[in-house]
């Protein structure tokens, strides 16, 4: 679904996962820092849109998903996944509950098969869900922004910022009156910065919660059965995940930024090194310069130095090893 700010001045579209949407408007560390210093808003409307409606809808969701939902206040923010039988990571939601209908924004590409499941899973619930896409538009507010929320808009409000299921309609005066629009990666490389994760992006077939610190966040380790459950249980128990994420400082001097899948080794072992994790997500940002978060190996060394191809790249932990 193609977004009507494309038309602004300098667009430039976004490509991929984000394709729909404008990468940037023409000057990214500027972006960033507008994002930064609270002004501006960030163009999301390629995101899925679901609500599910209903008196069961919070009891519903709480034995579908990691989160603890089923006496979740109206409008208190929260995120949660759902998982494979294995434990592994199938689907993300950011959830805002009403008070009559929980709304959710989940990845570009997801919708689809995050909504036959839900389907499939009703059985005699008392649940309605809709997938609302295309009458409603995700848009970001960063935290410390002044702009004013249209009334019966619904708010997902959030330490980074709000988003907005702003009416797709009004979109374009949305951001008319209260830009300047934003690109997306901009926003990513904030992201970035922050270490959180993002489906599709740290996430391949068979990554856990705990590999990218989503207990807590997205998980909640004092609730009922879900499906994926028992692995979530025995690894924060008994064991510990195979693969952690971190996050990297990269060289400077080089041109490209490794992109998403480039190996990661150990600079002592060179380019014919053995492989021991990949790049997931790469970024320039303003303050620190080209960064990126990475999986690896969890028994690498917190102090290792890395390569990201053959970009030299510092490794802050993420999840302890």
């Amino acid at each position: 679904m193609k977004s009507p700010l494309l038309s602004l001045p300098g667009a430039v579209p976004a490509e991929g996962r984000d394709e729909g949407v404008a990468a940037h408007y023409g000057d990214l560390f500027r972006e960033q820092r507008a994002l930064a210093d609270g002004t501006g808003l960030v163009d999301l409307s390629h995101r899925g849109v679901i609500t599910v409606s209903g008196k069961d809808r919070l009891g519903w969701l709480h034995l579908l998903l990691t989160q603890h939902v089923s006496e979740l206040p109206p409008g208190e923010a929260t995120e949660a996944l759902i998982l494979s039988a294995h434990g592994h990571i199938e689907h993300a939601l950011y959830l805002v509950d009403d008070g009559e209908t929980v709304w959710a924004h989940v990845e570009p590409g997801t919708r689809e098969a995050l909504l036959a499941y839900l389907e499939s899973m009703k059985f005699f619930y008392q649940v309605d869900i809709a997938d609302r896409t295309d009458e409603f538009a995700v848009v970001f507010l960063p935290a410390g922004s002044i702009a004013e929320v249209p009334e019966g808009v619904v708010v997902r409000e959030t330490p980074q910022g709000r988003d907005l299921f702003l009416p797709r309609a009004a979109l374009e005066s949305y951001a008319a009156a209260n830009g300047p629009a934003i690109g997306v990666l901009a926003y990513e490389a904030l992201r970035v910065e922050a270490h959180r994760p993002r489906l599709g992006f740290e996430t391949d077939h068979r990554t856990i919660p705990h590999e990218l610190g989503l207990i807590g966040a997205a998980v909640h380790l004092q609730k009922g059965c879900y499906r994926g459950q028992e692995t979530v249980a025995r690894v924060h128990n008994l064991g510990k995940p195979p693969r952690r994420l971190v996050f990297l400082h990269l060289d400077g001097s080089e041109v490209h930024l490794p992109g998403h899948g480039t190996p990661v080794r150990l600079a002592a072992d060179g380019a014919d090194g053995r492989q021991l994790g990949f790049v997931t997500t790469s970024a320039r940002h303003h303050e620190l310069g080209p960064i990126a978060l990475a999986l690896v190996k969890r028994n690498v060394p917190v102090d290792a130095e890395l390569m990201a191809g053959s970009t030299a790249a510092a490794q802050e932990v993420v999840v302890e090893p």
